[in-house]
């Protein structure tokens, strides 16, 4: 049992560094078990005060402290576990440090570790630690220079910025120097130290200057990261392009790592990838994996300046940076493959994972005001939330003043570790518009619900729409403000041709209310015949939304409705009507059929692409729909989604196996947004195909899977045999073990892919996969492809009444935390809906929250959010 209940860090609290560190001289003796890290550091008193200087330092066998070139003794420092205390040290002065550290055993994964055989780093949040004394915030800006020295087998020695100096060193060593011009927070220091293959490019910016790009990856690797290298030069073309950022150094280099907490790393000139969003070939990567390569990629590189060149003051403002670049990372993707599909794909990752978070007791602010361990604020409510919050704003105020805003923050903020209150501010000054309203958005947790009832009057030509708006109480915030909400609006006639209108004596066919308080009315003018209403156009405000809109209405839209966020969005609230009303017990079969004849319609309407036509295929998530009722049955949902999907099977049968045999990829396979929607559709087709009982359907599937040239088909067909079970399915797992078993990020996907089943054997067969030879616990991708695959995706084993799913997750938990607390606190969150879920099944998750709390040593990480799961 916990003795000692970690203290919160609130943003309330926050005050400037007590000293600054301007300089830092690091010198690395790489060896596995007993690296050496000697610093040189630049220091001086910030401001007027007499405050000790207390320096963070986690883990580390302290050899020396000298101070100007004199060591210091016993009394005139103090080192604990956490912290270098030194009581009176003079304004200005060098201090020297060396520490052992152990990077060989080193299974958090956080500081300087091997992976591979490779040394490598992570460093953000709390990392820098772990590798030398250092006031480790990030508002303390520094320049770097770092020699390394290691073992000749060591062939690529690489850190931030320039290569300065190479050379040979006796005992069949050698060295490398490195120079970092830009100030940067420790955080984004990055070192790896390795035998690696590399791919070279070059690329010449718009200015005219001719960068070199380098991606290292594993002996043999290089030609799968053409892909990356691809995607690396187009974002940052379109960085220059977008928000006129060109790249500042001479030399970008990504390098793949295979054990890593978290997707990528941004550190300055010499990002760190986990392998699985680096590497990709036809035969290996789905177009999923190519997707997200091309995202992350992105993301990564637009970081240089939303999130290195300007910092965060504090972690209080982490969505300053990750929002922001997430937002930009959206644009460049609706760039490359399509801004409906982006958009439609963007909101079901926040509905799953964000609006979750704010049913729960794990809600936050977008800028939360305390934690524990900011470790576990790297959330998508963070993240996606963040991003979400940034489009509102551009939608508020207009592309030309969010641009102006944009190129103001980047002009003034350039070199600083800044605030949220500062980036509002440069939008206010660019539009002339007071924002104070806005920042409520980042101080208020929770997901707005919003109504819209719309009365028609024939005689007068008008449209009165009321909009009402309101936040449900979050821990720590029951009384919540109204938020400006753009609400983005347009008619129909109910022959699905748009209706133009009047507003303000002005004629549009599409206009943008602002929902700014509990209560807005506005009246259109001009409406020629009663309406169908088209509201939250490409989902303009991350909120939930009821209208008075009849089912007919929502058919119009499906059919035709010019906003095609709009149109799928329909079809997902018809479906989830039904699957709800039945999950209720109320069955409504006439509607069922009257859905599927709408989808089949769809499916045949020759001006959408196959990418959109694949998402309408796809019923609402079940933990989508369990977030619309309460309390929650996961088996009732299952079922009853279940029904719907074999109506759909059924009905659009002969459609299906169209869509099946001619959408086979014939040429070359290409990754690009055509030929992933085309396969896309096909195996959307399989899938819903598996739910039908027919003899044939198997076979279809298993010979699907065996015709597969590309990893996409095969993890499609092997997908639909899982759903249907049986002999087939087992053949074709065994077949995929025996082929892939070599490749690990191949055999991730088949651990996932399990981690899912449905079946009633599932439970077991999870179980048992823990205890096979390719399970390793110490990876982060191996256990997130079963563990998080089970918990977050496979809600009715997840769910099974006897709290097994439950128990098998606490005790991953528990197990993990003893070595890696980070990823340990990533699995937590799946537990903290308890109170949601009906009470028999609330009992059982909430008794595994209380075992994992009184377990003796537990992390910070893990308390922080079980016991905020439990209260």
């Amino acid at each position: 049992m916990r003795t000692e209940t970690p203290q919160p860090i609130r943003l309330s609290d926050y005050r400037p560094p007590a000293y600054l560190v301007d300089d830092v001289h690091l010198t690395f003796d790489l060896q596995p078990n007993t690296t050496r890290v000697k610093a040189r550091l630049t220091v001086r008193r910030n401001g007027d005060h007499s405050e000790p200087l207390a320096f963070n330092g986690e883990r580390l066998k302290a050899v020396s402290v000298a101070i100007d070139g004199r060591v210091l003794g016993d009394g005139e420092y103090v080192i604990d576990a956490e912290l270098l205390t030194i009581p009176a040290p003079p304004a200005a002065f060098t201090l020297e440090t060396e520490v052992e550290i152990d990077p060989e055993n080193n299974k958090a994964l956080e500081g300087l570790y091997m992976s591979g055989g490779r040394f490598c780093t992570q460093c953000e949040a709390e990392g820098f630690r772990k590798i030398t004394f250092w006031p480790d915030r990030p508002d303390v800006l520094s320049r770097f220079t770092v020699r390394i020295e290691a073992d000749r087998r060591f062939r690529h020695l690489l850190a931030n910025g320039n290569l300065v100096e190479t050379g040979e060193l006796p005992g069949g060593r050698h060295f490398a120097v490195w120079n970092d011009p830009f100030l940067k927070p420790c955080y984004l220091f990055a070192l790896v130290a390795g035998e690696l293959d590399v791919l070279e490019d070059k690329l010449v910016t718009k200015s005219g200057r001719t960068v070199d790009l380098r991606i290292y990856v594993d002996p043999g690797m290089a030609p799968r990261a053409a892909y990356a290298m691809d995607a690396l030069k187009r974002s940052m073309t379109w960085d220059e392009e977008a928000y006129g950022r060109e790249y500042d150094l001479d030399l970008f280099m990504i390098v793949a790592v295979r054990d890593f907490n978290f997707g990528a790393m941004e550190n300055k000139g010499l990002n760190i990838f986990n392998s699985s969003l680096l590497l990709a070939d036809p035969a290996t990567a789905t177009d999923v994996d190519y997707e997200r390569i091309e995202a992350v990629v992105a993301h990564e590189y637009f970081h240089n300046w939303t999130g290195n060149r300007i910092t965060c003051r504090d972690w209080f403002q982490l969505c300053l940076k990750e929002g922001l670049t997430v937002f930009r990372e959206q644009g460049f993707c609706a760039d490359m493959r399509g801004e409906a599909v982006q958009r439609i794909k963007a909101v079901k990752v926040l509905r799953m994972r964000q609006f979750s978070e704010d049913q729960g007791p794990l809600a936050h602010p977008v800028r939360p005001s305390s934690y524990m361990k900011i470790d576990n604020f790297y959330t998508a409510t963070i993240y996606e939330k963040g991003s979400e919050v940034i489009g509102m704003l551009k939608t508020l105020i207009g592309a030309d003043a969010f641009r102006k805003g944009m190129d103001l923050y980047f002009d003034r903020h350039d070199g600083e570790a800044t605030t949220v209150e500062a980036f509002i501010q440069c939008f206010a000054e660019a539009s002339g518009r007071d924002l104070g309203d806005f920042f409520a958005w980042y101080e208020q947790a929770g997901t707005p619900r919003i109504t819209l009832s719309a009365t028609y009057d024939e005689a007068a030509r008008t449209l009165e729409l009321v909009l009402t708006q309101a936040t449900p109480p979050s821990n720590g915030q029951e009384t919540k403000r109204p938020l400006p909400i753009p609400v983005t609006l347009g008619l129909l006639d109910h022959e699905g041709r748009t209706l133009a209108f009047e507003r303000d004596g002005q004629a549009m066919d599409e206009t943008v209310i602002v929902l700014d308080q509990p209560e807005v009315k506005v009246t259109l003018t001009g409406v020629d015949s009663l309406p169908v209403v088209s509201a939250l156009r490409g989902f303009s405000a991350p909120v939930v939304m009821k209208t008075d809109a009849e089912p007919k209405e929502r058919y119009v839209q499906l059919a035709a409705d010019p906003d095609l966020f709009n149109r799928w969005e329909a079809g997902q609230d018809l479906a989830a009507d039904l699957i709800l009303s039945r999950a209720a017990g109320k069955p409504n079969e006439v509607g069922e059929e009257r859905y599927a004849e709408a989808v089949g319609r769809a499916l045949n309407d020759q001006a959408s692409d196959n990418a959109f036509k694949a998402l309408l295929l796809a019923l609402p998530a079940e933990t989508d729909l369990a977030l619309m009722r309460s309390p929650v049955d996961p088996g009732a949902l299952h079922d009853a989604r279940e029904a719907l999907r074999l109506r759909l099977a059924l009905h659009l049968d002969a459609e299906l196996r169209r869509l099946h045999t001619g959408l086979q990829d014939l040429g070359e396979f290409s990754p690009d947004a055509a030929g992933a929607g085309r396969r896309a559709l096909r195996n959307a087709a399989l899938e819903l195909m598996a739910a039908n009982p027919r003899n044939d359907v198997a076979d279809i599937a298993l010979g699907h899977f065996r015709a597969a040239v590309n990893m996409t088909d095969q993890i499609g067909g092997l997908n639909a045999l899982m759903l249907i079970g049986g002999p087939a399915f087992e053949e074709a797992l065994a077949d995929f073990y025996a082929r892939w078993k070599d490749e690990p990020l191949v055999i991730d996907k088949w651990f996932a892919l399990q981690g899912r089943d449905p079946s009633e054997t599932a439970l077991g067969r999870i179980l048992g996969l823990t205890a096979h030879p390719a399970f390793d616990q110490k990876n982060p991708n191996r256990l997130r492809a079963l563990v998080s695959s089970f918990a977050n995706f496979n809600p009715v084993r997840f769910h099974d009444p006897s709290g097994a799913g439950y128990r098998f997750l606490a005790d991953q938990i528990i197990a993990v935390d003893g070595f890696n607390p980070m990823t340990a606190a990533r699995l937590v969150d799946p537990l903290g809906g308890w109170r949601r879920l009906k009470p028999e099944l609330g009992a059982l998750m909430k008794a595994q929250l209380e075992r994992i709390v009184a377990v003796e040593g537990l992390s910070k990480n893990v308390y922080e959010l079980a016991t905020r799961a439990l209260n």
